[in-house]
């Protein structure tokens, strides 16, 4: 088999308490011990023990009789190498990022080494443990929030779920845009589930047939304003779900450049904008 896209999923149960994790996944998949401690560092191991499971990175962490060890095991995802995210403020109880295209908002049980949540627990100063509050998809650029306490990470989601964070959105999208009432209320259910988007033209570009539109949302339903820019006529440059965007081609023309909330650690209302962006 071709290591560098070899893919293993084994389940072990541990039937003797104090064996290491990684001699019994290296007894149980062949694999060499540097390899399944890499693949334990970048999130791809799982301990069960009684109704919880959790990560497993600790390659010395003992193990009890009863517990169930999980490698999902993927060369490719492994072998992925993540786009730097830019620290626009630490705000000791979270912190503000500006998320490249291509990293990822949320881990799977293949692994969270490509994930900004990860990416913030490895590099901030002084280390901490991180918590996902919201999400962008992976080809959206943008302002992201990482929690650094349960408390923390309550609280923002809470403004999340209650609509009390302003979110605001850049497309450049396909055709010109001017024809379109403006403001312009999209109001239609996607996967049968209510959602709302709003879109401002700005500007158009005849040489590209392209416009750049403001958007804000009242709900957060998957590819949302992704969806509802198509259903218009009018997909975003570089989607490749929605539009005529292609492998290799154009990333997606979609960028999330402001978060405006009362801050649950200052006690005080913040904005933050994202570097760059003309206002």
């Amino acid at each position: 088999m071709d290591t560098r896209t070899q893919r293993i999923e084994v389940h072990v149960p541990v039937t003797s308490s104090g064996v290491l994790p990684v001699d019994l996944l290296h007894e149980a998949t062949g694999l060499p011990k540097q390899r399944i401690k890499l693949a334990m560092n970048k999130g791809a191991a799982w301990l069960t023990r009684g109704r919880k499971t959790q990560r497993l990175r600790r390659v010395k962490r003992a193990l009890l009789q009863g517990d169930e060890v999980h490698l999902y095991y993927d060369a490719t995802v492994l072998n992925e190498v993540p786009p730097e995210p830019v620290l626009l403020e630490d705000a000791g109880g979270y912190s503000v990022w500006d998320k490249p295209c291509g990293l990822l908002s949320q881990g799977s049980k293949w692994g969270d080494h490509c994930t900004l949540v990860r990416w913030a627990e490895q590099h901030l100063e002084p280390q901490r443990t991180s918590f996902t509050v919201h999400r962008l998809d992976r080809a959206t650029r943008g302002l992201i929030l990482v929690a650094h306490s349960r408390t923390v990470a309550a609280a923002l989601a809470a403004l999340f779920s209650q609509r009390k964070i302003t979110k605001r959105y850049r497309a450049t999208v396909v055709g010109d845009f001017s024809a379109q009432p403006n403001p312009l209320r999209v109001d239609q259910a996607i996967d049968g589930r209510a959602a709302v988007s709003e879109f401002s033209f700005l500007a158009y570009q005849p040489d590209s047939d392209t416009s750049l539109v403001d958007v804000g949302i009242e709900t957060g339903r998957k590819h949302q304003i992704r969806r509802h820019l198509a259903s218009l006529g009018h997909p975003i440059v570089g989607d490749r779900l929605y539009g005529e965007g292609r492998a290799g081609g154009e990333d997606l023309q979609l960028t999330a450049w402001l978060l405006a909330f009362h801050c649950p650690v200052r006690d005080k209302p913040v904005e933050y904008r994202l570097p760059g962006i003309a206002y």
